[in-house]
């Protein structure tokens, strides 16, 4: 599915992750805690579908300021993100 035209509610880092039939738009951003992260899932007209502080569970250290893709299986719970060849999982707390 083609991205759609980014809803104007959304931020600029937000990223659209294609679906079955449909998409969501994700946005993460940093929080007090060193692997704890914000992240929040849009469904395509930019609706708040869901959000949290999420957990990495890696050995590799995410980098937030770094280039990274959403990738599946991403959702309300779970979020995948790609960076630099490495797959970093983050959980829901």
């Amino acid at each position: 599915m083609v991205a759609p035209n980014k809803p104007t509610n959304l931020t600029e880092n937000a990223q659209w992750l294609s679906g079955e039939g449909a998409g969501s738009w994700f946005v993460i951003s940093s929080t007090t805690g060193k692997e704890v992260f914000f992240i929040a899932r849009f469904s395509p007209e930019g609706k708040l579908e869901c959000e949290g502080s999420f957990m990495c569970h890696s050995n590799e250290k995410f980098n937030l300021n770094q280039p990274y893709i959403f990738t599946h299986l991403s959702h309300c719970k779970t979020v995948n993100i790609v960076q630099s060849g490495i797959i970093f999982k983050f959980e829901r707390l």
